[in-house]
């Protein structure tokens, strides 16, 4: 029989490692609406600029409202994983994803609690992150972990504010507006991206002087994309988009230094539009994330 010390040093694990894929699975971005912007044929004919193009394609790919996603992300030693799945955001973020740990401390933990690979479900109040069997043995036979959103932002430190708003914001568009506020946007040229042909723009983001440089965000969400930088440790961030004919997002990678570590994460978002669906796991299977701190006796994950 396993000590209580170990038992908790398990279910830390789990909550750590879930915690993760919640950060890891969007890139920082401001809160707020979307960008002026229009894909009107007449605006199609008399854009000039990268500038003009990424309003529009933020405006048309915030529309959408959904779209299958499949990502790669590794963040230094602590993470890497890959992602599958739809998700919606047409209010808030709904869907589900297939997460799988690939490497780091995180895919570690996940060994220790019996699988590498949890599916993620996001409903507009609360995340849900299945666990293995071993951490179900740990916690009265239940599989699920639920994260109310509002009880992320009361983690200790400025990690639990810096989920929440990931959860919140952590849409396709989010990648535009961070290259737009970067005030160094620049076309590369016409690429193929999954068979499709796609304009690739570039730029990087100086944290630092996010909110003294000239960009093509008003000061307000310059302000709050500043303050989730900073709250990822994140100093200096590269971000290099693909937008296609519908000035939709195809793919996007953001690379930068975090106080983990390196981050890269690349995605690619296909069949927008499509029909979103997703279930509350059964009650009787889930463990509320503050009741399982609680029965730790401690307060959560700090850093």
């Amino acid at each position: 029989m396993k000590s209580t010390s170990v038992r908790r040093m398990t279910l830390s694990a789990a909550v750590a490692t879930a915690l993760a894929a919640v950060a890891a699975c969007g890139s920082p971005g401001p809160s707020g609406d979307g960008l002026a912007g229009g894909n009107t044929a007449e605006e199609q004919t008399t854009r000039v600029s990268p500038v003009a193009a990424l309003r529009s394609a933020e405006k048309s790919t915030a529309g959408a409202e959904s779209a299958k996603v499949r990502s790669t992300t590794t963040v230094g030693s602590v993470m890497s994983m890959t992602a599958e799945g739809s998700l919606g955001w047409g209010d808030g973020i709904t869907g589900t994803l297939t997460l799988t740990y690939t490497g780091g401390t995180a895919a570690d933990a996940m060994r220790r609690l019996g699988s590498t690979s949890m599916q993620a479900r996001y409903l507009s109040d609360a995340y849900y992150a299945r666990m293995g069997d071993i951490f179900a043995e740990q916690a009265g036979g239940k599989h699920w972990i639920k994260y109310a959103y509002d009880d992320l932002a009361g983690l200790g430190g400025s990690s639990g504010v810096y989920i929440k708003d990931q959860m919140r914001n952590s849409t396709p568009e989010q990648s535009v507006k961070l290259l737009l506020a970067s005030g160094d946007v620049r076309k590369v040229g016409e690429e193929r991206v999954s068979g499709k042909n796609t304009t690739h723009y570039t730029g990087t983001v100086e944290v630092a002087d996010l909110v003294t440089r000239s960009s093509h965000l008003d000061a307000s969400r310059l302000a709050d994309l500043k303050k989730q930088l900073d709250q990822a440790g994140i100093t200096t961030e590269t971000v290099d988009i693909w937008v296609n004919d519908q000035d939709l997002l195809v793919k996007k990678v953001e690379k930068g230094d975090t106080a983990n570590g390196t981050m890269t994460s690349t995605a690619y978002y296909s069949d927008y539009g499509v029909w979103v669906s997703v279930q509350e796991p059964p009650a009787a299977d889930t463990e509320d994330f503050k009741a399982l701190i609680a029965k730790q006796g401690g307060s959560g994950p700090t850093s």
